[in-house]
Order: structure tokens, then C-alpha cells, then sequence
């Protein structure tokens, strides 16, 4: 059985792939451009890829194509129609990111609410020096404790974010669906979720009715000036309406590690804002701590395995 992985450099070097318990030959890339996919999977029995994009053409040149083992949980990037009307198999990873992805939540959160890059930035330059006493105020700084965190999604991640806030102190709410009524007590509708929070942040996939959900209306809303933060997925924030809303005031920082096109070019919304101190922008790396990719990693060969013994895990 042959096994074509078509982008490993998406996993850290130090990520160890086991290998898989039966028969096969491994064909890996580093990376694999738009044009070559096809080329590369013509003669694969399973295609492991992370960020690749496997169009309906693509597939449809694999005639020996059974399993799409993708090694991320986001499926956008694979023609799942295709697939299916194939009998192609596409399995996914899930849960695996449940401590790093809220640990950088809160990473963000804490470096932005406490201005700690502004004042290293001010050490470094000399400032404390020239303040000449014990320390300096010349960045806001504000506790978590006793604030309000908004939360929009509430899958395995905002779960796990919601108990680390709770642990800080912090009142905690669960947004309803946009555009969406009587969801039950569990959650406050979104629009007064918007009004409400000290701190926005996104744990939820990227759909058609999630795309661009805040925009420069909901900017608007938000009459606390949070903090917004997308650990989650490029493309739930309308990207150049986020230096608009820092400088009429609306959010009071904004803290990034995705983006709709990575990486992003040197002239996009964002990149134009690294260089605020309200700002952070970090490479998709929420995900990366050496701990759970390596558990991806072992999930990735699990799913595989289950696959040939004929009881596909993680299905799609």
C-alpha cells in the first residue's frame, strides 16, 4: 500500500512519525505546489496532507486513491464531495489541541490586557532609565479578574478556554449563533455577547455563515473596547476592518495567529499593524506546542492504521 505525504514540513522536525503496522512504501514530501498534487498522488493509496489543497481534478486523477488522512482537523482544503462520490475516505484529527491552543489564547490575552510588549519594547529603548524611579505607567494594565470573557464557539476549545477563565476570576459567556434566537439559557445572543465582553475570542470553524461574522457593524457594537483575539481560523474577521476599528477605538487590542491567505503578503491589513503595541500578530503556531504534535502525529498513523484493519476512525 503506498502512502504519499504530501507536505511533512507543516509537522515540527522533531515530530516523530511512527511507522504504520502494515505492508507499504512511503513516498514524503516537504512541500507540494498546486501543480504537482496530481502528479504525486496518481498511483497513492492514502495521501496524508496538512494545508495541500486536493481538488475534485486532483482526485479525480488518483485511481487507486481510498484514504484522505488529513493531519489538521480544518477540512476546507479537500474536495469532500468529490470524495464521497469517489468512496474515498477522509478521516481527520480532533481534540488533540485542547491544552495549546488556549494556553496561546491566554498568552495573547495576558500579553495584550498588561501591554507587555509595549514595555519591553520601553525597556529596551531606554525608558525606564529615563523615568528615573522604580517604574514607569505608561501603557494601560488591566487584571482579568472580575472581567468579562466572550467566547464564540463552544467545542472542545472554548470549553477548555472558558475553564481557564473561570479559573482567573473571570465571568464567562457562551455567544449564540449570529443571526440566530432562542438557543436556551446556555448562551447569550450574539449581538449583546458583542456589547457585553471585555475580551472577544473565536474557537469556531470556518463556514459560509461564519465568514467575515465581525465586520466593521460589529466593531460597532462593542461598547467595552475589548480585546479580540482568533486563534481559530483565517477569515471569521473581515482582516481590514481590524486597524479601522484599533484606531476609531472600537477594540482596544487585537491578537491574531491566523489569517485568510498564510502567509500573508507584506502589504495585508495586518501585517500593516505589527508594529502597534495593541497589536500582536503570531504564525499559526497555537497549535504547534511540541506536546500535541507529536499527539497529532500519533493520531495521524492511528487513523491510517484503523483504516486498513476496516474500521475507519475520525471519518468525515
Amino acid at each position: 500500500m503506498k502512502i504519499v505525504i504530501l507536505d511533512r514540513d507543516t509537522l515540527s522536525p522533531q515530530t516523530v512519525l511512527r511507522t504504520p503496522s502494515f505492508r507499504h512504501e512511503i513516498q514524503s514530501w516537504g512541500r507540494t505546489a498546486a501543480e504537482e498534487v496530481a502528479d504525486r498522488i496518481a498511483d497513492a493509496d492514502i495521501v496524508v496532507l496538512n494545508k495541500v489543497k486536493l481538488t475534485a481534478e486532483a482526485i479525480a486523477t488518483a485511481h487507486k486513491l481510498r484514504l484522505v488522512a488529513i493531519a489538521a482537523t480544518g477540512t476546507d482544503n479537500v474536495d469532500i464531495a468529490a470524495c464521497q462520490a469517489r468512496g474515498i475516505v477522509v478521516s481527520n484529527i480532533r481534540n488533540y489541541a485542547v491544552n495549546t491552543v488556549p494556553e496561546h489564547t491566554f498568552a495573547l490575552i495576558f500579553a495584550l490586557r498588561r501591554s507587555i510588549c509595549a514595555y519591553r519594547e520601553a525597556v529596551r529603548r531606554g525608558r525606564w532609565q529615563e523615568a528615573q524611579q522604580f517604574c514607569f505607567f505608561d501603557y494601560p494594565i488591566k487584571d482579568l479578574a472580575g472581567s468579562t470573557i466572550g467566547i464564540i464557539g463552544d467545542g472542545v476549545l472554548g470549553q477548555a478556554v472558558a475553564n481557564m477563565a473561570r479559573g482567573l476570576g473571570m465571568r464567562v459567556i457562551f455567544a449564540g449563533y449570529k443571526g440566530h434566537s432562542g438557543l436556551g439559557s446556555l448562551y447569550v445572543p450574539f449581538e449583546q455577547t458583542l456589547a457585553e465582553a471585555d475580551i472577544l475570542t473565536l474557537h469556531c470553524p470556518l463556514l459560509p455563515e461564519t465568514r467575515n461574522m465581525i465586520g466593521a457593524p460589529e466593531f460597532a457594537l462593542m461598547r467595552r473596547k475589548p480585546l479580540l483575539i482568533n486563534t481559530a481560523r483565517g477569515g471569521l474577521v473581515d482582516e481590514s476592518a481590524v486597524g479601522p476599528a484599533l484606531e476609531a477605538g472600537h477594540i482596544s487590542g487585537a491578537g491574531f495567529d491566523v489569517v485568510m491567505t498564510e502567509p500573508p503578503a507584506p502589504d495585508h491589513p495586518l501585517m500593516k499593524l505589527v508594529d502597534r503595541n495593541d497589536f500582536i500578530l503570531t504564525p499559526h503556531v497555537a497549535w504547534a506546542s511540541d506536546e500535541a504534535v507529536q499527539g497529532l502525529a500519533d493520531q495521524l498513523i492511528d487513523n491510517i492504521e484503523a483504516f486498513v484493519r476496516g474500521e475507519p476512525a475520525n471519518r468525515v
